[in-house]
């Protein structure tokens, strides 16, 4: 069975790091017989949430705006991979915005107690993280925070790609081994052969 995936670019730079590296594991996907979408934020209208808590009695974002076009693409694939670059060892300020809207889709699961899908789905999820820091802690929070999205958006978190210190634009093209990483990791993402690990493969590049 195709896959649909679709790839969210957070890099406020156009062809940063972690932009690459997606659309090489975009490629990868696509090689392997998924049907790809490339979808980049910083060209997107998206507010933060206001905390108002409408979502609590709805289960929906009362916030009109280009949140609600990502939203509909998020709930009809069943691959997903996000890519960050690590700002003050975290996710990017876009990449949160995306994510702190989706406080919607936690309400909807534990305040509504509701599931996304009538049936069961075998949605997978992954994260490219590039970071200039040589620390391995700059990927501690991303993980957290990662996990937490994935879960309300009920898709199982299956792999991470940990590039460390990179930091010039395009700099990750020089990598001895990065974009064959996620070329795999994106051809791999879409095999019906790979069970969902019980937590996420990390392929930490420093």
């Amino acid at each position: 069975m195709s896959s649909e995936v679709l790839g969210i670019s957070t890099s406020p730079r156009v062809k940063g790091n972690s932009d690459l590296l997606l659309r090489e594991a975009l490629a990868g996907a696509e090689s392997a017989g998924a049907q790809v979408e490339y979808v980049r934020l910083a060209g997107l209208n998206i507010g933060a949430c206001v905390e108002c808590n409408t979502c609590y009695e709805t289960g929906t974002c009362r916030i009109e705006d280009d949140y609600q076009q990502i939203l509909e693409k998020l709930l009809n694939i069943d691959r997903l991979i996000f890519a960050t670059p690590v700002f003050f060892m975290s996710v990017c300020a876009q990449a949160k915005v995306l994510i702190d809207r989706g406080q919607c889709l936690w309400a909807h699961k534990y305040v509504l107690k509701q599931q996304l899908f009538e049936i069961e789905c075998d949605r997978r999820a992954m994260v490219i993280a590039v970071g200039g820091s040589k620390s391995k802690k700059q990927f501690d929070s991303v993980q957290l925070t990662m996990k937490s999205y994935f879960d309300s958006l009920q898709m199982s978190y299956v792999a991470n790609l940990f590039v460390s210190k990179i930091d010039a634009r395009g700099a990750i093209e020089k990598h001895p081994s990065a974009m064959k990483e996620a070329f795999r990791l994106g051809e791999q993402l879409v095999s019906d052969e790979t069970e969902v690990p019980d937590k996420p493969v990390n392929v930490e590049l420093f």
